[in-house]
């Protein structure tokens, strides 16, 4: 896609998050499957679902842009879930993978907030309200799961780890 405006650009980065969003779908039940901290599994479970609608959001939004919902191959998540797996594949220690899994996880979150509050920025400035106010939603819960993430992490998890 070339990208000559703002605009161009606003949708550019919604086309690179669908394309995120729908990776984590993906890899959040691989890493629940090999979460041993219940809280931890509960918490990638919970996102999953979340994340679900993350994707269902993107594509409202997309609607109400009068565009067709399409990803666009997102470099960055790549690396990042890249990573994460191959710290399933290499660390033996079950707990250890519990504190590796929710580091990565935290990645992840804090790369959709940086790339939701941008997005909404944008938004704003090009006078998308209905589409601002769709991606606050989905920055609040992206916020609140990194929230959580930190007070597993803080809680036991690290502990077990250490």
């Amino acid at each position: 896609m070339s990208v000559k405006s703002l605009d161009d650009l606003f949708i550019h980065t919604l086309k690179d998050i669908y394309y995120a969003e729908k990776q984590i779908v993906k890899s959040l039940p691989k890493m629940s499957k090999k979460a041993t901290s219940a809280k931890l599994k509960a918490a990638f479970d919970a996102h999953l679902e979340e994340t679900k609608d993350h994707v269902t959001r993107l594509e409202s939004v997309f609607e109400g842009l009068g565009k067709k919902a399409s990803a666009e191959k997102c470099d960055a998540i790549e690396g990042i879930l890249e990573e994460a797996k191959g710290l399933m594949d290499e660390v033996e220690d079950s707990e250890t993978l519990d504190a590796a899994m929710l580091a990565a996880a935290q990645a992840v979150e804090h790369y959709e907030i940086a790339r939701y509050g941008t997005l909404i920025a944008w938004a704003e400035t090009l006078g998308h309200k209905d589409a601002a106010k769709t991606l606050k939603e989905t920055l609040a819960q992206e916020k609140a799961a990194d929230e959580k993430l930190t007070k597993i992490g803080s809680g036991k998890v690290n502990k077990k780890a250490a």
